[in-house]
């Protein structure tokens, strides 16, 4: 399973990677700029064929890609020459005017938007099925006592439905999670619905320092019946089936879902369940075996939520595209953002090891639904992944396209050829930033995988 994983995120991060560099490619062509290769995948060439000026090439690691220009780096020929000025030979990337340099540095993230665009039109022209959960909340101090969180001091009970938050119906628990993560240190108007009482609060999430997400620390209500059970593991084993409704498991009852996680912190090695099935109570035992990692798979899911949604027509789709694209990318620059108030790095900034985990565990945990919510899991991660390459991108940082872009500007501005010793620092700055931040991704994907353990 590991392994599926890990191939199903190297082929979906690679697909953004290689929009990307096909988004400078196309646009380098359109403005005159030659290009010298484009390779789909990294490393010593394995195929490689020349048409036209182009050489194109499939690389041993067929994983993203990249996109070579005619003179890219003729500022580091005229810095070894001691020129004064870079070269602005017919056809090479220094060559072309500011603006034709701003047009193709900007094509590659600009790829990755339409990229986005394009899986959410799919995603919706098409229909997909949707796993969600109820408005309907528990909190996190009734199941971890001791710990007061945003709700508690908000008034919030377990139990209560919230169904508006800021002006904005909620109808489901992903509902609330949209509207809270963005929103950390920020005060809410919270809209409850108490038994059919409806009650008006406020409420100011706190700050995820591994995410930098706002958090108010609730959990999701689920009634506690049984949704699926896989065969061969202790739930089958044990006879429970689909709609059996749990009651009671080791004398403690369930009330919901979530009431399940103190009783398992004490690793039992059986688990008595009082559970009932057609109106008749009955009584089945559990017996569980560990991972050497301290996990254990039950063998069932609690029943969620699940609808399918409409499939639009061409023209709704590409709206409601547009508009998934516009909220994500709006949602990922609020995100950016956190990184300077006191996010901690190692954890908010994913490095490319548990990028691609993550791609496969989202794929493979929706393949192992069904076919079609893995292809919907998978498109709606890739689209967000692309959505945030397009965004670290366009930040004027020195190296990446928004640096350059800021230096072709200036470039216009003035008027005047870039002195080459003045790109070298600016390009330098750069890498310093870059590699700065990668030791960050680095160290936070090596704690990733030794949580994994």
């Amino acid at each position: 399973m590991l392994l599926v994983k890990i191939i199903l995120g190297l082929i979906g991060l690679g697909v953004v990677v290689f929009v990307h560099e096909l988004g400078h490619f196309i646009a380098a062509r359109l403005m005159g700029i030659e290009v010298e290769a484009f390779s789909i995948g990294w490393g010593k060439p394995i195929l490689k064929k020349k048409i036209g000026a182009v050489e194109y090439r499939l690389g041993m690691f067929p994983i993203g890609g990249y996109c070579k220009m005619k003179g890219e780096n003729e500022y580091q020929e005229a810095l070894t020459n001691n020129q004064s000025e870079i070269s602005k030979n017919k056809g090479t990337f220094y060559g072309a005017s500011p603006w034709r340099r701003i047009v193709v540095s900007f094509a590659g993230p600009f790829a990755n938007i339409i990229f986005a665009v394009l899986i959410f039109i799919v995603i919706w022209g098409v229909g997909f099925e949707v796993n969600t959960l109820d408005n309907r909340i528990v909190l996190v101090s009734d199941i971890d006592a001791g710990a007061d969180y945003p709700a508690d001091e908000a008034g919030l009970l377990s139990g209560d439905r919230i169904i508006e938050i800021n002006g904005k119906t909620i109808e489901n628990y992903h509902g609330i999670q949209e509207s809270i993560a963005p929103n950390a240190l920020k005060e809410l108007s919270v809209k409850v619905d108490r038994d059919g009482t409806i009650v008006n609060l406020a409420i100011t999430p706190s700050m995820d320092r591994s995410s930098g997400a706002g958090k108010i620390g609730v959990y999701f209500w689920t009634d506690p019946v049984v949704g699926s059970v896989t065969e061969g593991t202790p739930a089958s084993i044990a006879g429970l089936r689909p709609d059996d409704r749990i009651l009671r498991i080791n004398g403690q009852d369930l009330p919901y879902s979530v009431a399940l996680m103190p009783i398992m912190q004490s690793s039992p090695s059986v688990l008595t369940v009082d559970f009932e099935r057609g109106g008749q109570e009955m009584q089945t035992d559990l017996v569980l075996a560990y991972k050497d990692d301290g996990s254990v798979d039950l063998g069932f899911n609690f029943k969620t939520i699940t609808y399918h949604t409409p499939r639009l027509s061409p023209v709704q789709a590409i709206v409601k595209g547009a508009a998934e694209t516009w909220k994500t990318f709006s949602l990922s620059v609020k995100s950016l953002a956190l990184l300077f108030k006191g996010v901690d790095l190692t954890q908010a900034v994913s490095g490319p090891v548990r990028i691609t985990y993550m791609v496969g565990d989202i794929a493979t945990e929706g393949f192992g639904e069904s076919f079609g919510a893995g292809l919907s899991s998978m498109a709606n991660f890739l689209a967000l992944i692309s959505i945030s390459l397009c965004i670290m991108n366009l930040l004027p940082i020195p190296v990446l396209d928004g640096g350059m872009i800021v230096l072709f500007i200036i470039e216009g501005i003035r008027r005047k050829p870039l002195n080459p010793k003045a790109v070298y620092a600016f390009q330098m700055v750069g890498v310093v930033l870059i590699f700065g931040l990668m030791i960050f991704a680095v160290f936070g994907d090596i704690l990733f995988l030794a949580g994994r353990k």
